[in-house]
C-alpha cells in the first residue's frame, strides 16, 4: 500500500514526484499535432461561416441541411478551447510571439484573452485548486448576496435548479463566469470585487496586455458579424447556436472538474478535482478532458497519456481518487446544493440544508 494513501492531504507535488518515474518519458514531450488540430478547426469554422453567406438564396424549408454543420461548427468551439489550454501548458510553440497569436486566435470564440487565461487559470487555479483563492469555486454561503452569484445560482445544476433556467443557462455560464473575472481585473483590480467568487490581481503589464487582447477579440467578433450581415438566419445558424451550443458542452465538463468537490486546505487534487467517464468519442475528439485530475497532477503531460496516469492512480491511490461516469457526476449535482458552509458542507441560497459533500473521502482517512 501506497505510504501516502492514509495522509489527509497530499500536494500535486508529492503525487507527481511519485508518479513521474512510473510514466515513459515521451509522455512529458511537447505535442505539437494539436496545434494543427487547432488549426484545421479553425478553419471548419471559417468553411461554416462561407456556407452560411450563401443561406438566404436557400429556400426556407432547406435550411436544416445547414444544421449538421452547425453542430460541427459547435464542437470546433469546443475544440479550440481545449487544444488552446493543452498548448498553453505546454511548451509546443516555444517562439512567445507565436504562441501569443495561437493563443489568441483559439481563444478569441471564448471571449478569453489569452494573458488573463495564464492569469486566472495556469497561475491562480492550478495552483489554488478549490481553495478560497479559486476564482473557478463555488461561492460561500457568507459571502454577500451579488449579482455573480445570483447567476451562478440560476444556472449551475444544484438541487434547486429550475431545469429550463440550467438548460437555457449552461450555454451562457462560460460567458457569465469570463465576464465576472475579466470585467473586475479590467475595471478594479484590486482583489476585493464582490461579485466574483475569489476576486485577483494581476500586473499592470498584465492589465495591459489583457486590454489590447481583449480590443482584438472583440475586432475579430465584430469582423464576423459584419461578413454574415446581421442577417438573423445566418447569425443564428452560424453564429450564436454554435458558440451557444459550444459553451454547453464546455460546461457539460466544467461544472463536474471541480464543484462536487470539498474545499481543500493543500492543493491535493485526488481530493479537489474528479474524473468522469464518457463515451470514448469525447475524449478522442476533446483530448482526454474527462481526465480532469490526472491533468491536475501533471498539467504540462502530453493528453494523450492521461489513461495511463489513470491506471496508475487506482493502482496507487484507490481510496482517493475521485472517478465517476458522467451521469452520476450530474445526478449528484442535482441532488446537492453549490454553496459552501464549510469547507465540507454544501448549503443553498437560504442557508437552511447542510449536506456534507458525497465526495468526502479525505475525512474518512
Amino acid at each position: 500500500m501506497n505510504s501516502l494513501q492514509h495522509q489527509r492531504w497530499i500536494t500535486q507535488a508529492d503525487y507527481a514526484k511519485q508518479l513521474r518515474p512510473l510514466l515513459p518519458a515521451e509522455a512529458f514531450l511537447p505535442s505539437p499535432h494539436k496545434l494543427w488540430i487547432l488549426l484545421i478547426n479553425v478553419a471548419i469554422l471559417v468553411l461554416g461561416w462561407g456556407i452560411a453567406g450563401n443561406l438566404p438564396q436557400w429556400r426556407w424549408y432547406y435550411l436544416w441541411l445547414y444544421l449538421p454543420v452547425t453542430v460541427v461548427m459547435a464542437n470546433s468551439v469546443i475544440v479550440l478551447l481545449f487544444a488552446t489550454h493543452d498548448l498553453m501548458h505546454s511548451k509546443a510553440i516555444k517562439n512567445p510571439l507565436l504562441r501569443q497569436v495561437i493563443s489568441l486566435l483559439g481563444l478569441a470564440l471564448l471571449w478569453t484573452p489569452p494573458s488573463f487565461w495564464k492569469a486566472v487559470h495556469n497561475r491562480q487555479h492550478h495552483s489554488q485548486t478549490n481553495s478560497l483563492r479559486d476564482p473557478d469555486r463555488n461561492y460561500l454561503y457568507e459571502q454577500p448576496q451579488s449579482w455573480g452569484k445570483w447567476i451562478q445560482n440560476l444556472f449551475v445544476p444544484s438541487a434547486e435548479v429550475q431545469p429550463g433556467w440550467l438548460i437555457v443557462g449552461t450555454g451562457f455560464a462560460w460567458g457569465v463566469h469570463t465576464f465576472r473575472n475579466l470585467s473586475s481585473v479590467l475595471l478594479f483590480n484590486h482583489g476585493e470585487t464582490a461579485y466574483t467568487a475569489a476576486p485577483l490581481q494581476v500586473s499592470a503589464k498584465e492589465r495591459r496586455a489583457i486590454a489590447v487582447e481583449l480590443a482584438v477579440i472583440i475586432g475579430i467578433h465584430l469582423s464576423i458579424l459584419s461578413y454574415l450581415g446581421l442577417h438573423p438566419v445566418k447569425l443564428l445558424l452560424s453564429y450564436f447556436l454554435p458558440i451557444w451550443m459550444g459553451y454547453s458542452g464546455i460546461m457539460f465538463y466544467v461544472y463536474t472538474n471541480h464543484m462536487l468537490c470539498r474545499m481543500t486546505e493543500a492543493n491535493d487534487p485526488l481530493i479537489n478535482s474528479v474524473s468522469i467517464r464518457v463515451p470514448r468519442i469525447f475524449d478522442l475528439l476533446h483530448f482526454n478532458f474527462s481526465y480532469h485530475t490526472e491533468h491536475h497532477i501533471f498539467p504540462g503531460l502530453n493528453s494523450d497519456y492521461y489513461p495511463e496516469v489513470q491506471a496508475l492512480l487506482k493502482a496507487h491511490y484507490p481510496e482517493r481518487f475521485n472517478l465517476l461516469a458522467a451521469e452520476t457526476a450530474w445526478r449528484l449535482m442535482l441532488q446537492t446544493p453549490r454553496h459552501y458552509k464549510t469547507e465540507n458542507t454544501f448549503t443553498d441560497g437560504s442557508g437552511v440544508k447542510s449536506v456534507t459533500c458525497p465526495l468526502s473521502k479525505a475525512e474518512q482517512l
